[in-house]
């Protein structure tokens, strides 16, 4: 028994996956929280009709909460945005996780009204969930790059947290099917899907290509009522038992998909529950994968040169920092001080060329300078994928080499070395 719940709650794995996830739960939490911030007046100010939540918080905590002055309510709102952002790129990642948690709750007790719903206490037992580790950003995140570990990818901890957020979606499946067998409504004895189809509240069912023809086909929404409420029943089955794993998590993406597309339901549908059920795969596979991947870039007709200056500990330093992003392997690092003849690698390029900005060879021989070497690098590296848009938007491309200029010519002052304040390094 004892080695059973080691293997199944205390065992080391990758947490690569988790790292993955925090992103899933920051991106769902602004999805739910920010538009909330622009009605302030309707939502959370002194002018808004607020309700509370008895069940949830003590009430000294919503009489001590509901008298907030708006300018309490602003710094919280000031607060939030802050730490989310922290959290969404992974800059202090357990602190701006807690606190994040913090201003939810506040908001969720000075007026449950305007986020109240089962998508929100769901999103709050993640969060919950989330603070109990201290190690969400222990990849795709600024905390990582800042601990210059190349390996850090591949950092084993212990699994229980992911284990518990599988156990929750597969909760989260069963306790909606059991509603829909138990409650108004039986999806057995009578055909709810037929009257969303014909009589739907307001705000419930989208105007979607088969709605006209479900409507005036009972039979086979009830048929498709009793397979959705099936594959409730069965998805923590389906998601636990190793042969039906992946099979279950393509049906529950599809079954979500689905969902968004022909229902006005919380924004936690599409960017959390995907995310959630993919925690299933297990983490050592994904190493396996990434390893198998990285291979396969190692010989020299697969990867790109990046030419780069190792008198410079700016430099060196960010090469490390690549080298963290570098994920598939798809990069090879040249110090030009230290090559012996730049033209064999490519004809145009020279060790004055070289000094002057960085360059980049791709394995058909192209030849990238400066900030365009930034914008291939966004292409390649998984996490600067977000910059993509970003370093493609019209005009960057004028403006782009002008920074980056900038930062070339006083590279050597960056390193906060005061032997170099005036350049002495380079000369």
């Amino acid at each position: 028994m004892g080695k059973l719940w080691h293997r199944l709650f205390l065992e080391e794995r990758p947490s690569i996956s988790l790292s993955f996830f925090r992103i899933a739960v920051a991106v769902t939490v602004g999805a739910h929280v920010i538009p909330s911030f622009f009605h302030l007046q309707d939502t959370f100010f002194h002018t808004a009709f607020k309700t509370v939540n008895t069940l949830f918080f003590p009430t000294g905590i919503l009489e001590l909460v509901q008298k907030s002055s708006d300018g309490v309510v602003l710094g919280f709102v000031v607060l939030f945005c802050v730490f989310w952002f922290f959290f969404l790129i992974g800059l202090f990642s357990h602190l701006s996780c807690i606190v994040t948690t913090l201003c939810c709750y506040y908001f969720y007790a000075l007026n449950y009204f305007a986020v109240g719903c089962l998508s929100w206490d769901i999103l709050l037992v993640t969060l919950f969930v989330m603070c109990l580790t201290p190690y969400p950003g222990d990849y795709f995140s600024l905390d990582c790059i800042g601990q210059c570990d190349t390996e850090a990818y591949k950092r084993r901890r212990p699994y229980f947290i992911q284990r518990f957020l599988q156990m929750q979606i597969a909760s989260t499946f069963f306790y909606t099917a059991l509603i829909k067998i138990t409650a108004k409504g039986n999806w057995f004895s009578d055909n709810p899907l037929y009257y969303l189809m014909n009589y739907p509240v307001e705000g419930v069912t989208k105007q979607f290509l088969l709605k006209d023809f479900l409507a005036v086909h009972p039979q086979l929404c009830y048929v498709i009522g009793v397979l959705i409420v099936c594959v409730e029943l069965a998805m923590p089955f389906l998601l636990f038992y190793r042969p039906t794993r992946i099979s279950a998590i393509y049906l529950g993406i599809i079954f979500h998909i689905t969902l968004i597309l022909t229902l006005d339901v919380p924004a936690i549908f599409f960017f959390l529950f995907p995310p959630m059920l993919l925690l299933f795969i297990n983490p050592n596979d994904i190493i396996a994968w990434i390893e198998q991947k990285r291979a396969c870039n190692q010989p020299d007709h697969r990867v790109a040169l990046l030419i780069y200056d190792g008198h410079c500990k700016f430099c060196r330093s960010t090469i490390v920092k690549l080298k963290i992003m570098d994920l598939f392997g798809t990069l090879k690092y040249v110090d030009y001080q230290t090559h012996p003849d730049l033209t064999r690698l490519h004809p145009k390029l020279t060790k004055e060329i070289a000094h002057s900005q960085i360059h980049l060879i791709e394995p058909d021989g192209r030849l990238y300078a400066g900030y365009f070497v930034f914008r291939r690098l966004c292409l390649k590296l998984p996490m600067l994928y977000p910059l993509i848009f970003l370093v493609y938007f019209p005009m960057s491309g004028a403006v782009g080499p002008l920074v980056y200029r900038w930062v070339a010519n006083n590279r050597y002052l960056l390193h906060f070395n005061k032997i170099c304040d005036d350049n002495a390094c380079f000369r």
